[in-house]
């Protein structure tokens, strides 16, 4: 490494503040060069696979020719217009492409610049619709324990409220309602008495409640925990029952990563809200989305304000639009089942293995999702360390190593990937001694 480099990250450290770390004692940052396919090329010249897809977010892999293209070509035109009276072709194709390929029903697009912002516009869809509605009572929100729908103040408001990253705002978020998580696995014998404590929630609350959101078959940053599709379809029908709108978190879990396009499909249900982000451009630009049902944007649009009250400056931004467009083709040509079938075939014989390592309490697999929870929480500087001299970038949290790569990565890759962990859960070093 250089004398610039190791100034970049001198200066890095003592002024650049980082998601979840601290300022006082950060956590070492690793200086990337370039990336090219499922390669990430550090400064100090390691070439490390990306399991972690930059946070759900690259399908397609880095430097993709078909995205820089589309990004290219764009900005030739134009790179932003307001979307307050003015409208382009990028942002129309994007709405067509999701009403298309999205569940049923939803018919209308609310484009906005990142997952939690998304959901954001959702919960407030869903309030002021009862409001359009002569309903101003139903203004809460109903969840599951174990959730993750972002950090900005009304997404936190869902997240788990004990076991959360937000505990410490507790007095100052909207007081909502949490059901206990869903219980049995994904590949379990389904239990109606799951669900009995969600739905007395809705029994005795439905009077109240707005709207009942979830992330569908994944919990992502809650846990990474794989449930029964049937409590989802018992999600749904519970809404429906109750009078309450079902709001699909589908940031992480859209666009391919369980296995279906959206998770919802693995219980045959639609929401009347789906929050859409992360993937949406194949990791190149930040871009989300919100879809609803015609019956709330029409009841909205014809209640008390005569409009939805939202407007992001970046909304609708062109190179955004640009490049998920280019996304979603690469995606229509349905590669990407071959593609996810083969990593959760590995996934299935090189992971599932781990569940007899004395270290490790579960394995869970979907799609191309894979996690191995440990029964001690990791130290995060010293396994980011190791996975980096073994080749690898994988983020853990907590006691959750999990992977999640980009759709394009090969078995040699995939392997190298999840030999990395089978290594580090043998090295005490890695691991916080209770």
């Amino acid at each position: 490494m250089n004398n610039k480099q190791a100034e970049i990250l001198e200066f890095d450290k003592n002024h650049v503040w980082h998601p979840y770390t601290s300022m006082s004692k950060p956590l070492p940052s690793y200086l990337v060069k370039s990336a090219q396919g499922v390669y990430i090329y550090l400064a100090s010249g390691e070439k490390v696979i990306d399991g972690m897809s930059s946070w759900w977010s690259v399908l397609h892999g880095y430097n993709h020719p078909e995205l820089n293209q589309a990004l290219i070509k764009q900005s030739e035109k134009f790179s932003h217009v307001m979307f307050g009276g003015l409208t382009h072709e990028p942002a129309v194709e994007l709405a067509k492409n999701l009403i298309a390929m999205t569940p049923g029903g939803l018919n209308k697009v609310f484009l906005s610049d990142s997952g939690s912002v998304s959901v954001e516009v959702a919960l407030k869809m869903a309030i002021q619709y009862w409001h359009s509605k002569d309903k101003p009572e139903k203004h809460k929100i109903l969840t599951v324990k174990n959730g993750y729908h972002g950090d900005t103040f009304a997404a936190m408001s869902v997240c788990d409220p004990v076991n959360g990253m937000h505990q410490l705002f507790e007095t100052v978020l909207m007081k909502n309602l949490f059901a206990p998580a869903p219980k049995i696995g994904f590949e379990q014998v389904w239990q109606a008495d799951d669900a009995l404590a969600l739905a007395a929630m809705f029994e005795q609350h439905h009077h109240e409640i707005a709207a009942f959101i979830i992330e569908p078959i994944v919990q992502g940053a809650g846990g990474m925990r794989i449930y029964h599709p049937n409590y989802l379809k018992t999600c749904r029908a519970l809404c429906d029952q109750y009078h309450v709108l079902m709001i699909a978190d589908e940031i992480a879990t859209g666009l391919g990563r369980t296995g279906k396009l959206f998770a919802c499909e693995w219980a045959d249900i639609s929401p009347d809200i789906i929050c859409l982000g992360k993937t949406l451009t194949g990791g190149y630009m930040t871009l989300a989305a919100t879809l609803c049902t015609d019956e709330i944007a029409n009841s909205i649009s014809n209640g008390e304000a005569g409009c939805f009250m939202h407007g992001p400056t970046f909304m609708g931004n062109p190179l955004a639009c640009a490049v998920a467009n280019a996304s979603l083709n690469i995606l229509k040509r349905n590669e990407w089942q071959q593609q996810v079938a083969n990593i959760e075939a590995i996934f299935k014989q090189q992971l599932l293995p781990l569940k007899t390592h004395p270290r490790v309490h579960n394995v869970r697999v979907l799609g191309a999702i894979g996690v191995v929870e440990a029964t001690e929480n990791v130290d995060m500087a010293e396994i980011q360390k190791r996975f980096v001299e073994l080749g690898v970038w994988i983020r853990p949290f907590g006691k959750l190593i999990y992977v999640m790569p980009p759709f394009v990565i090969d078995i040699e890759q995939l392997t190298l990937l999840l030999k990395a962990i089978s290594t580090v859960l043998n090295e005490d070093s890695c691991f916080i001694q209770q």
